[in-house]
């Protein structure tokens, strides 16, 4: 079939952007670069080059089927790329601006975004499931986690991006799309550290480094990473880690040994499995406050006994997104940057194309890799 004929099957009036794309056809496969058209801009809409996206843990759980995804798909969804189009009732953006694209997009009205939580839109993550493209053949193609950067370009709408100031480089902006204001939210938003606090942090990706980050600028004396990689260890330290644990059997013992044989005042979960989660509840102190901050799969059950939770009196949350309003909180995040608070490019572990992003996911299952950035389109530095 050529080129043409593919063409014809498609409506190129309601799909005329052709693209480049990375798509996922099948839980488990190597994605395959090929083209799609996306569709057209509405009225409230905006059209996106991807300069640099990060290669994220949940981009590997969609992948590999730990979370759902309709198929076929374009993964990605932490990036930074410049407007090319806007629909005809956008006005605060234009043409030639840089954005950070955001995977949750905020309503405004349902019950959540009214009672000061636009993180847990009701919403939010909707489009996930409704295609925003089409493949030369006319198949539906889905964005994943809302945004599709895993692509030359992405529609989206107004709402899902945030404009970036002319100093902020291109890689940062990219890393602030989820892994940065993850981890940093996560801390300064969900559960609030204290200075000269202890924390403790299980997993360190792209998500846990930027935890321990978070908590140095809480100000925690304490700050105790784990991770099973100890090739790691330079990393956490660098990102503001007090003392490095491997993941082992004696991981609880040594925590409790660092923190007056309490445990910690404050535990993040960043990998998100039942077995890191309960570590993480021993290892925190009695009154003392445990967040999840991996996705984990639903399947995968975590046990408690009645007495334990009354015991303990330990409080137990989850956290998406950072708990943050990515909009009204972005601008802090960017004078971190400016000054140097928070350093970002400790992150990034290697770069490529979008042919690279099999590999890049391979690294992550792996333990080794932090992030990728690739360039979908070429990509400013």
């Amino acid at each position: 079939m050529t080129a043409g004929t593919e063409v014809s099957t498609v409506d190129t009036q309601a799909y005329p952007h052709e693209v480049r794309a990375a798509v996922l056809r099948a839980v488990g496969e190597p994605m395959a670069v090929e083209t799609i058209r996306l569709r057209a801009v509405g009225p409230g809409d905006v059209r996106v080059r991807i300069e640099q996206t990060g290669v994220c843990h949940s981009d590997l759980s969609l992948a590999r089927g730990v979370l759902a995804q309709p198929l076929p798909a374009v993964l990605g969804h932490e990036a930074c790329g410049t407007v090319v189009e806007v629909g005809e009732q956008v006005s605060d953006v234009a043409p030639g601006q840089r954005v950070i694209l955001l995977w949750i997009t905020a309503c405004g009205e349902c019950f959540h975004c009214t009672h000061d939580e636009p993180h847990l839109c009701a919403t939010g993550s909707s489009r996930a499931g409704e295609p925003y493209a089409v493949t030369g053949a006319g198949e539906p193609v889905y964005p994943g986690l809302t945004v599709g950067s895993f692509a030359e370009q992405t529609v989206v709408p107004r709402g899902a991006v945030v404009p970036v100031p002319d100093d902020i480089e291109t890689a940062d902006a990219a890393l602030l799309g989820c892994a940065v204001t993850t981890g940093v939210g996560a801390v300064t938003s969900t559960a609030h550290v204290t200075a000269d606090s202890s924390v403790l942090v299980i997993g360190l990706g792209g998500v846990g480094l930027s935890v321990i980050q978070g908590a140095r600028l809480a100000g925690a004396s304490t700050i105790i990473a784990v991770d099973r990689n100890t090739d790691k260890a330079a990393m956490a330290t660098a990102a503001g880690a007090t003392h490095f644990l491997p993941a082992d059997d004696d991981t609880r013992k040594a925590v409790r040994g660092l923190t007056g044989k309490r445990g910690a005042d404050f535990a993040f979960d960043c990998v998100g499995s039942a077995r890191t989660i309960r570590d993480m509840w021993g290892m925190t102190r009695r009154g003392g406050s445990a967040t999840v901050v991996g996705i984990g799969g639903k399947d995968d059950t975590v046990s408690f006994s009645a007495l334990e939770l009354f015991h303990f009196a330990r409080t137990l949350r989850g956290c998406v997104a950072g708990s943050l309003d990515a909009a009204a909180d972005m601008p802090r995040f960017f004078d971190w940057v400016r000054s140097g608070d928070l350093d970002l490019r400790q992150l990034v572990t290697g770069s490529g194309s979008l042919t690279d992003v099999d590999a890049a996911l391979d690294e992550l299952a792996a333990g080794r890799g932090i992030r990728t950035i690739l360039r979908p389109a070429g990509g400013a530095r």
